[in-house]
């Protein structure tokens, strides 16, 4: 184990995601090495036009990188995007100021030469530029697949093939990814998600004390937890869903993504609930109010790319879980119960809230050994395997943006 330089995708916040699990994860391990996580630039040009004075006050200089609480070898830095990506030279310009600012944090960290682990695919400018010494890709989603414009999508399928080949080891969740990496590399390295399964066992058997996010929730209570973004939600059948149990309640848990057409089909629903992101910590007492997880996603190639945390989680709560027959939670249809239409959903709901006792140990036994612990002795493997030497920058990705 090295020192990390560590790209994520989202923010470090209170509603940890893969990442945060395994940075947390490897700190522990080796509360010896640094982690600095590079968490979503701050848009500074985006703040100006928009008018976001909370921004614009604070200034254009970053801060410097912030320790986590907790895992005093985890610091975290927000580098500031200052011009728009919108205009090819900006750009560059603007990826050359977010590399200077992240190599400067860590050299005020004392890191030198560490492991540069990227998880998105617009951080691809950054291989070879950074000292790094070596590159870990770490896919969890197929981000070619969402809804975007087409000069979007053809940016985001060259800087995902430019980062595949030239990293020195690429970590997929599924096998869905992996199939389509494979056609691009010899090989590629399988880490699904995982989880902490002893923070979810109190969660059928009822003993957390109920969350105050939850009163006034009706039963049954339908929840689904994570992020409710408009390439993964089937808003019809969470629509059928409240109406086939208009005594009951909805509770969608997570940050919203959804646009504004979406959002108000569901708030006109009186017993859907958008509560908005809840902490990690928090997560368990708000499941505690479930009676049945639902999963209503749609069925699509973007769903396909993902290996869920969610299915750990609800696995691990021992709660009865009503999905459509999407990645991950098809492997489990004697724990699962799955459904491909609305009729079916609502009817799965119905057998969901009567069945067997048997079933929540059962659950719970299944993901047993799929812990974080786990996959962290697997990206130790990943690490052992890595050479010694830098990357080295290539035109490729920056003729491919023209």
């Amino acid at each position: 184990m090295h020192d990390l330089l560590f790209i994520g995708m989202e923010h470090w916040d209170e509603v940890w995601r893969r990442s945060q699990s395994l940075a947390a994860g490897l700190a522990r391990r080796f509360p010896e090495h640094k982690i600095l996580f590079v968490s979503l630039p701050v848009d500074f040009s985006h703040a100006i036009r928009a008018g976001r004075w909370e921004v614009i006050r604070k200034g254009a200089r970053p801060v410097p990188p912030q320790p986590v609480p907790g895992l005093p070898n985890i610091f975290v830095f927000h580098p500031v995007k200052l011009l728009p990506h919108t205009i090819l030279p900006c750009r560059l310009l603007s990826e050359a100021r977010i590399r200077a600012q992240i190599r400067s944090a860590a050299r005020a960290l004392g890191m030198e030469k560490p492991l540069l682990w990227i998880k998105p695919h617009w951080a691809a400018h950054m291989v070879g530029r950074m000292g790094e010494r070596a590159v870990v890709y770490d896919v969890g989603d197929d981000w070619s697949a969402i809804s975007q414009p087409a000069f979007a999508k053809r940016r985001t399928v060259a800087e995902d093939a430019y980062l595949t080949r030239r990293a020195d080891a690429v970590i997929v969740v599924s096998e869905r990814l992996r199939e389509q990496k494979a056609a691009l590399i010899d090989h590629v390295n399988v880490i699904p998600n995982g989880v902490e399964a002893e923070r979810y066992a109190p969660i059928c058997e009822r003993t957390l004390p109920p969350h105050p996010l939850t009163q006034g929730w009706t039963r049954p209570v339908l929840g689904y937890t994570g992020m409710l973004h408009p390439d993964r939600l089937d808003i019809d059948l969470l629509v059928a869903a409240a109406r086939a149990f208009p005594e009951g309640t909805v509770a969608l848990v997570g940050p919203n993504m959804l646009d504004e057409g979406r959002q108000r089909r569901l708030e006109a629903e009186p017993n859907i609930r958008l509560t908005g992101p809840v902490a990690h910590s928090e997560l368990p007492p708000v499941m505690t109010a479930f009676d049945v997880c639902i999963v209503p996603n749609l069925v699509n190639a973007f769903s396909e790319s993902q290996n869920p945390l969610k299915l750990f989680e609800y696995l691990a709560s021992g709660l009865p879980t009503v999905s459509t027959p999407v990645s991950g939670f098809r492997d489990y249809p004697d724990l699962v119960y799955l459904a491909d239409t609305r009729e079916a959903f609502v009817a799965a709901i119905r057998a969901a809230l009567v069945e067997s006792p048997e079933l929540p140990p059962r659950r719970r036994l299944a993901v047993q050994e799929q812990t974080w612990e786990a996959r962290v002795d697997a990206v130790l493997r990943v690490f052992d395997s890595l050479p010694s030497s830098p990357s080295s920058p290539s035109m490729a990705l920056t003729s491919s943006r023209q």
